[in-house]
This record gives structure tokens, sequence and C-alpha cells, in this order.
């Protein structure tokens, strides 16, 4: 049975790169798909050769305004977190449910990203099955309590489940009114219950998809199997594509570098923060892979040992590295421990710290260590820790080895058509 899929993708690159990956296997299932993300996108999702609809959200905006720095600096604070990411997105809610209902006319079903919340209400009122993609383990469990909160607190089961659903009231309750009212004028569905759809997504069975390895974060014993932890969703590079050809040569002229980058995440002074990586090399004396991101981190005139670039396919510069100094985004985290290789994060918020415990906790890399509390010497310690210990190294190369055998893409493309 052939479909016509929307996919709605709200979020960082890191966010929206697994969406097209699984898109694509959808596509090559036989299916028509539709990605609607934020406009600064469309380039990235039309040359894979995917339909493209904007919808009306840039979260780079959100970073680099006053308060998106300001909710970079919640560190581990959970609540701060949550509450920081609702006031950032609620400037761009209205026009992002606009565009969302929109971008669904005529889809046969719906997929949609954690922040894409507009697509569980559409799937309703279009009376089509609808799909979570989520990139991390956002479902009541007993297990372990909200992934925003450390995973080694002895709460108890009961305490561990009441993480989780304070945690999906916290992201509900700002926006409850303006989905009710959208529900209402533009939908014609009446309000949501008081908490949210989530109690009757659970008593449904929802089908969810987790686009990540279950030997990173293994499945709970208490999520049944409509919860389809499926492996990392991939995106190959174009087949086309070629590297650099001054970085081949770099790469060629010395034993591997280490790369350092911070991926979606801003910086108010990249030029301190750019000076902080290169004395860390200095320190260690390894050679080092710069890539400027979001961060902006600058690229010129730095030492003959390190090389600067702006952007590069994670899944073919990463092997050949070293260490993988990042930021803890999901889509980082991902290609660092597929590559097999020791990973490092630098995290700036509660999201960020997860994975990079996650890392520590399987010893694939050091202890998480905080952007506010980052210093040369910190970073440096951390290069040689893990540079030097043959544990981490070895657990890395054995994780990578597992992650590489699962094929995400197609787990979740099974578990689709089995809920359709």
């Amino acid at each position: 049975m052939i479909m016509n899929i929307t996919i709605i993708a709200v979020g960082t690159h890191g966010d929206v790169q697994p969406c097209v990956a699984l898109g694509l296997g959808l596509q090559a299932a036989g299916h028509k798909v539709r990605i609607a993300a934020c406009a600064n996108f469309e380039a990235f999702v039309c040359n894979r050769g995917l339909s493209f609809f904007s919808i009306g959200c840039d979260p780079r905006e959100w970073l680099v305004s006053d308060e998106g720095r300001d909710w970079l600096k919640s560190s581990r604070n959970p609540i701060q977190f949550i509450r920081g990411l609702t006031r950032l997105m609620q400037p761009s809610m209205e026009r992002s449910l606009a565009d969302s209902w929109t971008a669904c006319q005529g889809a046969e079903a719906i997929i949609y990203s954690l922040l894409a919340i507009s697509g569980y209400h559409i799937a309703e009122k279009l009376r089509v099955p609808s799909f979570i993609a989520l990139l991390h383990p956002v479902w009541d469990t007993r297990a372990f309590p909200n992934f925003l909160l450390p995973e080694k607190l002895r709460l108890g089961g009961t305490v561990n489940l009441l993480t989780h659903i304070v945690a999906e009231q916290l992201f509900w309750q700002p926006f409850r009114g303006l989905i009710n009212e959208w529900r209402e004028q533009t939908l014609g569905l009446p309000p949501a219950p008081f908490f949210g759809p989530w109690g009757r997504m659970k008593k449904q069975r929802f089908p969810s998809l987790f686009g990540y390895s279950q030997f990173v974060m293994p499945k709970p014993p208490d999520w049944g199997d409509w919860l389809h932890v499926t492996g990392y969703w991939f995106l190959d590079r174009p087949a086309e594509w070629k590297p650099p050809a001054d970085l081949v040569d770099f790469l060629a002229a010395g034993p591997p570098p280490v790369y350092i980058g911070f991926g979606s995440v801003t910086d108010s002074n990249p030029e301190a923060l750019t000076e902080m990586v290169l004395k860390a090399f200095a320190i260690t004396g390894k050679r080092g892979i710069l890539l400027t991101g979001w961060a902006g981190l600058r690229k010129a005139d730095l030492p003959k040992d390190v090389f600067g670039l702006e952007s590069i396919p994670h899944d073919w510069l990463f092997p050949q590295m070293a260490a993988v100094v990042h930021h803890g985004g999901a889509g980082t985290t991902a290609a660092g421990l597929s590559a097999g290789i020791p990973n490092i994060v630098i995290a700036s918020q509660a999201e960020m710290y997860f994975w990079g415990r996650r890392v520590a906790a399987l010893g694939a890399g050091p202890q998480p260590i905080l952007r506010k509390e980052l210093s040369a010497e910190r970073l440096a310690n951390a290069i040689s820790i893990a540079t030097r210990d043959t544990g981490i190294k070895t657990r890395a190369a054995a994780l990578g080895q597992r992650i590489r055998a699962e094929n995400g893409v197609a787990n979740a493309v099974r578990a689709f058509h089995k809920h359709i």
C-alpha cells in the first residue's frame, strides 16, 4: 500500500537529519514523503530527493537570542530546561501550527518529532495513522527517571514514573490554551483534555519510534511492543560527495587528530572559546580538526597542526579521528559512538548532559564537562584520558561495531508497516 506521508521535523540539524534518513527509508519502500521543517533546511531536504514544506520556526533564531543563551546556561536543571524551551517556542508556535496543518493536507500518515506537537492533533482531525519520532527515551517508565534527571538517582519506580508525568505537564501546560484554541477554530475538534493527549496515547498504545540504539540506551522492561527502539537513523553522505583535497592532505600528514565541534550550540564569545580549544591542543600536543558550527569558532589563522572547516559529513570524518569532542547532541553523539572512537561531551544543558552521562556509563569516554566549567586544562585532561586509556578505546570500538550492525531506518520502516 503506497501512502502519502508527511514528517514534521522541528528542531536543529541534529533533529531534522534523522527524520530525513527515515523519510528516505520510507521513500525507498515506495511511499511518497514530504518533510515539513523550517525554511533553512529546504536545500538540504530537496537535494536528498524528498518533497519539502516550510513551517514557521527557526531554532537558530531561538538560540542566538539573549533568552536562548540564558536557556543554554540552564545547565542540568530539568525544570529550567523545559520552561526555557517552551518560552523560546511560544512566539513562533501559532504560525508553526498553521503551517503544519497546511503541510499535512493530503497526508495518509503523519510522523512528527517531539517538538512538532501539532502532528498528533492533525492526525486526529484527518483520521489518519500517526507516529511520534523520538531521539531520546521520552516515555513513562518505572525503570529510570526522566532523561533530564541523573539516572543514578535512587527514586524508586513510582517516583521515576512521576518524573516523566511532571515533565510532560511542564511541556504541555504552557501551550494548552493556544493548542485548544487552534483545535477548535482551525481543526473543528473539541479541546484536548486538561492534562493533554498523553493519557489517551498511552491507553491507545500509540506507536512510537525511538531513533537511538538499544546498545546505548536499552529498552525498559515495562515498555510495550508498540514502543520501538529501532537503532539510529543515519543519513549516508551523497554518493557524489568528495572531501576537500587540503583536508585529505592534512589527515595524511600525521597521526589521527582530535575533532572538536559544538554543533548547534551558540556561544557568546566564540573568540575566547577558540583560544581555549587551541590552548588545549597545545597542552596535549595533539593535532586537531576544528569545526566552526553555530558556535562561530574561528577557522582562520590557526596553527599548522589544527585544521578549520565549516561543515563535514561525520560518517566520513569521525572514523579517522583519535577522539571526538562535541556538545552531546543526539545526532552527533550517535555519529561519534558509531565511529567506534572515544567521545568527550561538553554539555551546555540537561539534554546534552544526558548523552554525555551515557557515553561515560558505557565506558566510551570520560565524564562529561559542563560548558560553564570548561577550561583549556580540563579539556586537555579529557583529551589525554580519551586518547591514552586503552580500556576506553577498546570499549568504544566494540560499541561502534554493535551500533553499525543495526539498521535503524529499516527497523523503523518495518515498525511503521506493522502498525499501518
